[in-house]
């Protein structure tokens, strides 16, 4: 589901957590090599830099008066950026930093993961 589908506080939350799951997976990469949690580190960049991406692009054509039409096409917009982004990511990752195919797809699996889960967990610590 689409960070932008939150308010805004919700939608960093989530980003924030995506980010700290990241790192804490870079960390346990790390004990295996140094290799293995830059490989971690750009797998979970490649899920969570395209999401913060596609909430820039639909925050910025959103305002008070909507003209109709223009939000879906702010979507679209915001997920064809989003598709190109993870790809040209996870190839430089995999192509031009030679990262290990494991601990990327590990990382970049969980992040979508927690950014489909973490929306529940947020808002039931909200109220």
């Amino acid at each position: 589901m689409s960070v932008v589908l939150y308010d805004s506080v919700t939608a960093r939350r989530l980003l924030l957590v995506q980010f700290i799951v990241v790192i804490l997976l870079s960390a346990v990469f790390c004990i295996n090599s140094q290799k293995w949690a830059i490989s971690a580190f750009l797998g979970g960049l490649s899920a969570c830099l395209p999401n913060v991406m596609f909430l820039f692009i639909t925050w910025r054509h959103q305002d008070k008066k909507q003209a109709y039409g223009r939000l879906a096409w702010s979507f679209v917009i915001g997920e064809v950026v989003k598709i190109i982004l993870t790809i040209v990511l996870l190839v430089v990752a995999l192509a031009v930093f030679k990262a290990e195919f494991l601990p990327l797809s590990v990382t970049y699996l969980t992040v979508l993961i927690v950014q489909i889960l973490a929306p529940a967990v947020i808002n039931i610590f909200r109220h």
